[in-house]
């Protein structure tokens, strides 16, 4: 079966239900199964500023995710990303993160990780 690690737009838009019910059905398959995070996910999640309810929502989302750790091979498929194409350093370590673990990334945020050697790249919302 297929692995996902799911990006931090993903999430938020997973908890606003804001994708085709297509798109909404591939993501409760991913998320039913134990979703995987890369460590810069957990932090931009633990960041948003929201209501309570929400926080403790995004909390036990975490606690029941897999959190992926910056392991070796991670740094060394990030450097080769910045090194080859302008990106943030987040973005580079969850595009390495997916590649390092052979991962699809599920983002809807294609533009920045378009054209990353060896990164497979799904999007909810073209379901």
């Amino acid at each position: 079966m297929e692995q996902y690690l799911i990006d931090t737009n993903v999430v938020s838009d997973y908890f606003t239900a804001s994708f085709s019910a297509t798109g909404l059905q591939f993501l409760n398959t991913v998320m039913d199964a134990i979703p995987n995070l890369s460590v810069i996910t957990q932090i931009e999640l633990l960041c948003w500023k929201t209501d309570v309810t929400t926080e403790q929502k995004i909390k036990n989302f975490i606690s029941d995710s897999i959190v992926l750790d910056i392991i070796p091979d991670v740094i060394i498929q990030c450097v080769n990303i910045r090194k080859g194409k302008k990106i943030k350093t987040p973005d580079a370590i969850i595009a390495a993160t997916a590649i390092a673990y052979g991962y699809t990334l599920v983002t809807n945020n294609e533009k920045d990780f378009v054209n990353i050697p060896g990164l497979k790249i799904i999007n909810p919302y073209n379901f």
